[in-house]
């Protein structure tokens, strides 16, 4: 059985926030969260029930990328509202029944958590009573090392979460977090970052009269940068090891 929490919590986690913690069951045994976790990224999803069709898709899209997500130090933690026999039954019919993809015979390495009594999914807000009192909607948490939320995304039941967009956060998250930039609209890996706008109006002067490079000043308060995927690859695998 799920341990109590005792951690209550007043409001719905917002970016910013220490994650709550909890102790709970998993198809890979217990976990203390955040704490067995902290020096890792977390990507921590829910889904609202075992044997359905769109979180069939997602936990095989999950699996196929799950070396990329460890290559940039990052776990993967499912939650459904369902109990572990039930999460291991689903685990087999996807190894044994589904093509998806082309992906086939997948095995879910990743732990996810059984949360019948709901304590995970209202600590996390995941429960939204407009869709069910008892079913999560598809909730992605992206937690840094530090144990604090970095990205909320909610999708409704009937749509499939797009695992390209999330790596993609994580790693815009993770390079402005090592490289001390902010990432434009549609930015991808390769792609030219954002400077920070100057705060004194004497790096402002400084910044409209910069001529390197690298650098291209379309205002004092939009400096893009060059940055090559290359080397923010060698830097977050860095940082990793």
């Amino acid at each position: 059985m799920q341990e109590e929490n005792t951690n209550k919590c007043e409001k719905l986690p917002l970016v910013g926030d220490t994650a709550p913690k909890f102790n709970a069951n998993t198809t890979n045994g217990l976990i203390n969260f955040p704490d067995d976790y902290i020096g890792h990224w977390v990507i921590l999803f829910s889904h609202p029930m075992d044997f359905t069709p769109v979180c069939t898709t997602e936990f095989i899209s999950f699996q196929s990328m799950i070396h990329e997500f460890d290559e940039l130090n990052t776990e993967i933690i499912g939650l459904s509202v369902g109990a572990i026999p039930s999460h291991l039954a689903w685990f087999r019919s996807i190894h044994d029944e589904i093509n998806f993809k082309d992906w086939k015979n997948i095995n879910i390495t990743f732990p996810v958590i059984a949360d019948i009594d709901l304590q995970v999914a209202k600590l996390y807000g995941m429960i939204h009573p407009n869709t069910s009192d008892t079913k999560t909607v598809r909730a992605v948490f992206i937690i840094d090392p530090r144990g604090i939320i970095r990205t909320i995304l909610y999708y409704p039941q009937t749509t499939g979460r797009n695992l390209k967009e999330i790596k993609r956060i994580l790693i815009a998250l993770q390079t402005g977090d090592a490289f001390k930039v902010s990432t434009p609209a549609d930015w991808e890996p390769g792609l030219p970052v954002v400077e920070p706008a100057p705060q004194t109006l004497q790096d402002m002067q400084k910044r409209v009269n910069n001529h390197s490079k690298n650098l291209d000043v379309q205002s004092w308060y939009l400096t893009f940068k060059d940055l090559s995927e290359q080397k923010i690859y060698e830097k977050l695998k860095k940082k990793k090891s």
